[in-house]
């Protein structure tokens, strides 16, 4: 009977003895967790908002953007100017496009875009010239009172908040701009004398927050 037990204690331990070329180390069992990547999210779908007033293109404007590759953003406002500003209600629409070439972290969270260059196009509805046809005879102005087009130039400071639920990283970012326009450009180009480089800028100030 004594064998019978020495037999079966033998058999036992043989079917615990792993195979040849395995490993009995339970953590390469155990399952592999890991961050799942960032949503992606439709290219339809805003990256950004923008608040911002000045710049010619509102006493306050509004609107969102989108970014490629955290270089390139093209931003669509719609702005506003209180008839007590500007002689009637001005609402003024715009695409602006700008390009940042680099960016400098300054802390774990903040970073500096020291430079920003693009162009920008507006249409203001509510001129007071354009409300009375037939005011001025044709001709009397040789250029459109109502259609603005520009150079940009200007900087992005931003702060890095908490990412989102599906793992987006996100900025906010406080932004200056200066810029001109077609119409003042010429008139500078035709009186030099009597305009300086601070007559045709505009400046803009505004906020920009990823979404």
């Amino acid at each position: 009977m004594q064998q019978y037990f020495t037999l079966a204690a033998l058999l036992t331990s043989l079917a615990t003895v792993p195979a040849a070329g395995q490993t009995t180390d339970t953590a390469s069992t155990a399952p592999v967790t890991s961050t799942p990547p960032a949503a992606r999210l439709p290219w339809y779908r805003p990256r950004h908002l923008v608040l911002q007033t000045g710049g010619g293109l509102g006493m306050v404007a509004a609107g969102a953007g989108y970014s490629i590759k955290h270089r390139l953003d093209v931003d669509v406002l719609a702005g506003f100017v209180p008839q007590k500003y500007g002689g009637s209600t001005l609402s003024i629409f715009s695409a602006k496009l700008l390009y940042s070439p680099w960016t400098l972290p300054l802390s774990q969270r903040v970073s500096l875009k020291p430079l920003s260059v693009g162009g920008y196009f507006s249409y203001t509805h509510g001129n007071i010239n354009d409300e009375k046809p037939g005011q001025y005879y044709k001709g009397y102005y040789w250029f459109s009172t109502n259609k603005r087009v520009g150079p940009l130039l200007g900087s992005r400071l931003s702060y890095a908040l908490p990412a989102t639920a599906t793992g987006r990283t996100r900025n906010l970012s406080a932004y200056y701009e200066l810029g001109s326009n077609d119409l003042y450009l010429i008139s500078y180009v035709q009186n030099m004398k009597g305009l300086s480089p601070a007559d045709i800028l505009t400046l803009s100030l505004g906020l920009k927050l990823d979404i």
